[in-house]
């Protein structure tokens, strides 16, 4: 995908971000807050969650609260030249790292 865009993976329940450096993050669709599924808003280049409003990046960070932590992810690897997620355990975090994300 181009840089900058995220798809929707729905049988996963995650989002796969393209991000602008070319590197990809999974992340978890469920907010930090109370765990309400976040939709990516194209128009504003935000998660906003519907529940209570807070907002995160298209690395998973906070915007704005009431969330305090950044949207979770899950490990992701390159195996083929494809991008293979691990979705068995979402992965807590208190801050993006570039660690978190893969370049192909």
């Amino acid at each position: 995908d181009e840089p900058g865009t995220v798809t929707a993976v729905p049988e996963g329940h995650f989002y796969m971000c393209s991000l602008n450096d070319g590197s990809f993050i999974a992340l978890s669709r469920n907010c930090t807050h109370l765990g309400c599924s976040v939709p990516w808003d194209e128009k504003k280049q935000m998660f906003v969650c519907p529940c209570h409003g807070s907002t995160f990046d298209q690395t998973g960070k906070v915007l704005t609260p009431p969330a305090i932590r950044p949207l979770d992810y899950f490990p992701v690897r390159i195996e083929n030249g494809l991008l293979l997620v691990d979705i068995s355990m979402p992965l807590k975090r208190q801050a993006f790292d570039p660690s978190q994300s893969v370049r192909m």
